[in-house]
């Protein structure tokens, strides 16, 4: 009788978990996953920049993955010279330009363009802009052959250091700044 009375409640268990609704998400769940999602992207060691402004009346965006110098040294080293460089970290640093526009006096139809540049011990730099923009491993995916332009642009060694790299959307253009490099780029 013991045995039979245990079988029965042991079937009575099974059959009360198994008659359980699913659990499902609540919207305060699905928050939080949203919210742990974009916490881990600002958490990037290298996070992702977007900058927005106007050349000429003209509307341009850039977005690119900002390192710091993190008492490394980056030119020669981290970022060697006379190699094709994506121009921040993570993914390729990209422009997107709503109208045609003129970049080093290279005509350049509007669009998205992915921008390495050739970093040199000395003497001009080379700035590329490449129609594969949308690379999710930076340099590592370029291919010349997609080149929409190549100039060459004079960087301006300067004293003081900037801690993280940026690219602004000022005269002449674009002006990149990481440690102790500014690289303007003429874009009208």
């Amino acid at each position: 009788m013991k045995k039979l009375i245990l079988a029965v409640s042991a079937l009575l268990a099974v059959n009360l978990v198994s008659c359980q609704p699913p659990k499902t998400e609540t919207l305060d769940e699905s928050v939080e996953t949203a919210e742990a999602e974009t916490a881990s992207e600002d958490e990037r060691p290298s996070p992702t920049e977007v900058k927005e402004g106007a050349i000429g009346g003209k509307a341009i965006r850039v977005t690119y993955g900002s390192p710091a110098v993190k008492g490394r040294t980056i030119w020669g080293d981290l970022v060697p010279y006379n190699v094709v460089w994506r121009t921040g970290a993570n993914e390729a640093t990209y422009l997107d330009l709503a109208q045609p526009m003129t970049v080093e006096g290279k005509s350049v139809p509007a669009g998205k363009y992915s921008l390495f540049t050739i970093p040199k011990e000395s003497g001009k730099w080379t700035v590329i802009l490449n129609s594969d923009w949308d690379l999710e491993h930076g340099h590592f995916q370029y291919d010349e052959k997609n080149d929409v332009m190549r100039v060459e642009v004079s960087p301006v060694w300067e004293e003081t250091s900037v801690e993280r790299l940026s690219i602004e959307i000022e005269s002449p253009g674009l002006v990149l700044r990481w440690e102790k490099v500014k690289l303007p780029i003429t874009i009208q």
